[in-house]
């Protein structure tokens, strides 16, 4: 498992980056922040170009999720608008670990572990309303308090006045998206 001694590359706004060559990787390459470096983990057989490349490539990823997480409408954004929803709604009783958006899910709106505390927002919310966002985080938000989906729980989310009116509108986009796709050759 022989690992090439680790380059050092020019600092970038986020430090300096350190690149990491190894035999065992054949064609992933990774990049994580360490400290106050960027450290890119990459195959030794990549040549000098190819890891120019990826540098740069792995940087700009990096620092677009860093983006997504500190950006108003990022991770630490929507921590705090749980934070709020629950202490509007919840009297401050349901208190996640962790709030942040998600790619990985396509047939659900959000989840939530309770036994964790953390909740999970499909990156599909983002362009809806903010009632629809809201109502989704106040419905992961009743998990924390209650895990099922029985009285108790459809209790909790009684104060929040948009409950049926989100649902009615996630249950249209579910079923737009359902629609076969329009063509120039068929009647309606």
């Amino acid at each position: 498992m022989p690992i090439e001694p680790a380059e050092q590359q020019p600092s970038t706004a986020h430090g300096p980056v350190e690149v990491r060559r190894s035999d065992r990787r054949r064609r992933t390459v990774s990049a994580y922040r360490d400290g106050d470096r960027t450290v890119v983990l990459i195959p030794a057989r990549m040549s000098k170009a190819e890891e120019r490349r990826w540098v740069t490539a792995m940087l700009d990823r990096l620092a677009a999720k860093e983006a997504r997480r500190t950006a108003p409408g990022g991770d630490a954004g929507l921590t705090e608008r749980a934070e709020r929803l629950s202490r509007r709604y919840f009297e401050g009783r349901a208190k996640p670990s962790s709030v942040r958006w998600v790619t990985n899910q396509n047939t659900r709106w959000g989840s939530c572990t309770p036994a964790e505390g953390t909740i999970r927002l499909s990156h599909r919310l983002r362009s809806m309303p903010e009632y629809v966002v809201d109502y989704v985080l106040c419905h992961e938000l009743a998990h924390l308090l209650v895990p099922g989906h029985g009285p108790d729980f459809w209790a909790l989310l009684e104060p929040y006045p948009r409950t049926e009116r989100a649902r009615g509108y996630l249950e249209g986009v579910a079923a737009a998206a359902r629609l076969p796709e329009d063509t120039d050759d068929e009647e309606v």
